[in-house]
């Protein structure tokens, strides 16, 4: 697939603040912080969510056809993932700027908000990755390990930003943040590993015979079926060779996972604010990479017919 650049800053964007959300709200979901000294931390966090969710519903206009009419995706939310993705994102960011709200005006953060932001991140993430996990005949989709991997890699980019934020407004819980991240870092990397893995034992959806209807077991494609691009072999193959694939997975396992944990655990204390940081970046970064291997590892079945493009 032709990965859109809107979309991966969308999902990366928004993953990091999904997880943000959820590593700084179970803190007062289980009233393990006094409101006092978890002040400033809490409301640069939900300013931070919010800033990441303006940035990524901007984004994502850039890859609709007619952004006018944007507001009728929600309107298949019976059957429609996506619609109920453009549902659960404006509610989650409303949900934020009402935990911000209490913050400022009641100086504390009620367990109940709390939790009902936690879910409402969770909620999301479920429909953002039910958008690609539930097309079934995209088998590198089709699997349990999308949800999963969204909310890791959201949860392990969210809480790097924590430990970043914590380092500015909570210095005591910022080491505490850090070993969270390199963990869930750790745990985000075997799922992608396991996707990756599993993707390579997948056989290729159908075959020349049955694109064309043909039982012949000996068919040779001469013409692509254009004169000219079109969108099917424009939209439905990312145009790159198996080089630059295989360079893009080393690029987003190390940037992504690998030199963020290395950054958290070996960075001395008196340059973690630089390190940190880093590593924030190289994450996002790496994340942004992951998210075109995501899109580019689809075979789709209709590059069965159109192979002779590819």
């Amino acid at each position: 697939m032709r990965p859109a650049f809107s979309v991966l800053l969308l999902t990366t964007l928004i993953g990091c603040a999904q997880g943000l959300a959820v590593v700084v709200a179970l803190p007062a979901l289980l009233g393990a912080a006094q409101p006092g000294s978890w002040l400033a931390f809490w409301s640069l966090s939900l300013w931070v969510i919010l800033g990441l969710g303006v940035i990524g519903l901007a984004a994502s206009f850039g890859h609709l056809g007619r952004p006018e009419r944007a507001w009728r995706a929600a309107a298949m939310w019976r059957t429609s993932w996506l619609s109920r993705e453009v549902i659960a994102l404006p509610a989650f960011l409303a949900l934020a700027a009402l935990s911000l709200l209490s913050l400022l005006s009641l100086q504390q953060w009620p367990a109940l908000l709390a939790a009902v932001l936690i879910a409402g991140a969770l909620a999301l993430w479920v429909c953002t990755a039910m958008i690609y996990a539930g097309v079934r005949f995209l088998r590198e989709w089709a699997t349990p390990l999308t949800v999963l991997n969204f909310m890791l890699m959201g949860l392990a980019s969210g809480c790097l930003l924590a430990t970043v934020l914590a380092l500015w407004r909570l210095t005591p819980q910022a080491a505490l943040y850090a070993r969270a991240a390199a963990a869930l870092l750790g745990a985000a990397l075997a799922g992608r590993l396991a996707a990756l893995l599993r993707v390579r034992g997948l056989a290729p959806a159908g075959s020349m015979q049955s694109a064309i209807g043909v039982a012949n077991p000996v068919i040779r494609q001469t013409s692509k079926g254009f004169t000219a691009g079109a969108f099917n072999t424009h939209e439905f193959f990312h145009g790159r060779s198996e080089r630059w694939v295989t360079s893009a997975r080393w690029v987003f396992v190390g940037l992504g996972f690998v030199l963020p944990m290395l950054l958290l655990g070996l960075t001395p204390e008196p340059l973690r604010a630089v390190g940190w940081t880093l590593a924030l970046t190289s994450n996002l970064l790496g994340m942004i990479a992951e998210r075109w291997d995501f899109f580019a590892q689809v075979r789709h079945p209709q590059n069965r017919y159109y192979q002779a493009a590819l």
